[in-house]
């Protein structure tokens, strides 16, 4: 009798066991960006996905070099970000497997209605440059995200030296949402991902706050999807992995991200394949 008990009990913790390795099959960590959890894009994004694939979607939101950072280490098990300079430097590292580009938006820049350093209506590097000559407060992610590698890349190609000695230049260190909400209290001139903004737009923080520049060809903001190199990470979930990157460039995915919309608006624009 004993016996049977004990075996009864052996084969019980083996299926328990089993289902807990099962479950966690069905759970993939995704590395994702700041502006896709502020504007509230992740959680249906991920609502969707379990419903076609039964795989759980979890996340942590950080910039982008964060992100890839988390990659390198294989602390996650697939990226979203938006920063395509740094992005092909991780695929030529040997870290990633694939990169697909799923998605884009624009930045824009914002910045008080009083426009200080009257900037409204300029190109993006002429507006820096009279920011810059004005001293007038401007807001930085300074956390070395996508959106802040944009804004240094931005002041570089304005032929203006990277103001972060200078007291009018706030480096944050901060999400999006909050250099927006920086940037609305110090009156300041700010970058941004379009998506984010119009998700600020909506908030009372912003009554005093405008898009002053936007439609700058060099304001495009480009999203993908990275796979982890399997060599690398051979632990991490690399099926599931593929299985959401498929599932973004898919049509199905892609018209989730087209129709998710934050005041009527719509915030991403699929370009998978393209």
């Amino acid at each position: 009798m004993r016996k049977t008990l004990a075996v009864v009990l052996t084969v019980a913790v083996l299926v328990s066991l089993a289902g807990l390795a099962l479950a966690k099959d069905k759970v993939l960590m995704l590395a994702t960006t700041t502006s896709t959890e502020d504007t509230g894009l992740l959680p249906v994004l991920a609502k969707a996905f379990k419903e076609k694939t039964g795989i759980e979607l979890r996340w942590v939101a950080v910039g982008t070099g964060k992100a890839l950072e988390y990659g390198k280490n294989c602390d996650a098990d697939v990226l979203m970000v938006h920063a395509p300079d740094a992005e092909k430097k991780f695929m030529e590292s040997g870290a990633g497997k694939t990169r697909t580009q799923i998605m884009y938006n624009d930045f824009v820049l914002a910045g008080p209605k009083s426009d200080p350093a009257k900037v409204h209506g300029k190109n993006v590097a002429d507006a820096l440059k009279a920011i810059a000559e004005a001293k007038a407060t401007f807001v930085s992610r300074g956390d070395n995200s996508g959106t802040n590698m944009k804004e240094l890349a931005l002041w570089k190609t304005a032929g203006v030296a990277t103001p972060d000695k200078e007291q009018w230049y706030v480096a944050a260190g901060q999400g999006m949402l909050k250099c927006l909400l920086m940037a609305a209290e110090k009156s300041g001139y700010v970058l941004t991902d379009r998506a984010t903004w119009s998700k600020f737009a909506t908030m009372p923080e912003a009554q005093n706050m405008e898009i002053v520049v936007e439609g700058d060809k060099p304001l495009l903001n480009q999203y993908s999807v990275i796979t982890l190199n399997p060599d690398r990470c051979p632990k991490i979930q690399h099926e599931a992995a593929e299985t959401f990157r498929a599932w973004m460039a898919s049509p199905e995915g892609q018209k989730v991200a087209a129709d998710f919309k934050v005041g009527g608006k719509q915030l991403f624009f699929p370009n998978a394949g393209k």
